[in-house]
């Protein structure tokens, strides 16, 4: 037969195991609170940087409380499985049939030379008003 003491503690533990969010659940927990975020300067990498959560193809304007952005943007770091369209105009529209965007990667860009959709290199620094962001 048992001891009470022993029967207490069997008790205790089937109560904390009980209590204790699995592993799955805290995991589960962590990822709906993770986002991704872009970070675009106005100088260098380092250099007046904005850390900014992006969502799955919304489009960012440069307006309201980034609007000291607007035309500022001269590097960007884009985290890795991350492909974002920069955009001269608000809304994420191109005008000018993709001349005025550039399509950049995961990595650190410097926009004084990004890879262009018109041309292989284009100088996109001080140009960006919106940009949206999607897995690739």
């Amino acid at each position: 037969m048992f001891k009470l003491s022993s029967t207490l503690a069997m008790i205790y533990l089937a109560t904390v195991s009980l209590a204790a969010p699995g592993p799955a659940v805290s995991i589960k927990a962590r990822g709906a609170d993770a986002s991704v975020n872009v970070e675009v300067c106005t100088g260098n990498p380092g250099t007046g940087c904005v850390s900014i959560p992006i969502g799955s193809d919304s489009c960012n304007n440069l307006d309201g409380g980034l609007v000291f952005l607007n035309k500022e943007i001269s590097s960007a770091i884009v985290p890795g499985g991350i492909v974002c369209t920069f955009f001269e105009d608000f809304g994420c529209l191109s005008e000018q049939g993709g001349a005025d965007v550039v399509v950049l990667t995961s990595g650190t860009w410097s926009f004084f030379s990004v890879p262009g959709t018109a041309e292989p290199t284009v100088d996109f620094n001080d140009l960006t008003s919106s940009f949206s962001c999607s897995p690739l």
